[in-house]
């Protein structure tokens, strides 16, 4: 795979590459939906990110509502499956402005990521974390770099060695570490999650049927 051809050049991402099956961007639909999701899972761990999402696909009868359903949704019901106050409002502004502003996927396909970052972050409650991840792993843009995740931080300072108490001087290291990588910093992101979250020492076997889950 072309991703990981260049990225190996970078000799310590290709050990944690090598313990770690290929990794395949897709682009999936329904953008809103991937937003929501986003903002569910910040500051959780993929596990318990997951119990909510069945939670919130449950209050559709398990199928994906549409960004109106979500929008008609009451307060309460979104507080009713876990969500924090915040998180609750978040996801609701997240679907009243796709609705005002008519957005498909189509017309954020063709954005850029700095526009698209530009462009979602006007809602409140989306930062520029959060629309890093739907780049990633909705819009399937293969050259994002999530600077301010903390285990992206934290996997980079105790693989090349960078002291994190200094934030300033650590994100420029980071930037200097990750330019080596790119037009690929995605596939590094997330093979650097893949390693922080205790990938086996060797190799998995090659999966019997289906596809690897992916974490985000």
């Amino acid at each position: 795979m072309q991703h990981i051809a260049h990225l190996s050049k970078d000799k310590k991402i290709k050990k944690i590459i090598d313990l770690q099956e290929p990794f395949v961007l897709v682009r999936r639909e329904r953008v809103y939906l991937h937003l929501c999701y986003s903002i569910m899972s910040q500051q959780l761990s993929t596990k318990v990110a997951d119990v909510f999402h069945r939670r919130f696909i449950n209050l559709y009868g398990g199928k994906e509502p549409a960004a109106k359903q979500i929008a008609e949704t009451p307060f309460e019901t979104l507080r009713g499956i876990g969500l924090s106050n915040a998180k609750a409002n978040y996801v609701l502004n997240v679907c009243n402005f796709f609705i005002k502003e008519k957005i498909s996927d189509a017309k954020l396909h063709k954005m850029s990521n700095e526009e698209v970052i530009k462009y979602l972050t006007q809602i409140k409650g989306v930062g520029q974390w959060t629309v890093e991840m739907v780049l990633m792993f909705t819009l399937g843009r293969e050259d994002v770099f999530a600077l301010d995740d903390l285990g992206i931080q934290q996997a980079i300072c105790k693989l090349y060695k960078i002291d994190p108490d200094d934030k300033k001087a650590m994100k420029e290291k980071m930037l200097a570490v990750s330019k080596k990588w790119s037009p690929y910093r995605t596939y590094a992101c997330r093979y650097l999650w893949g390693w922080k979250d205790n990938v086996p020492e060797t190799p998995p076997p090659p999966p019997k049927g289906g596809t690897r889950r992916k974490k985000v």
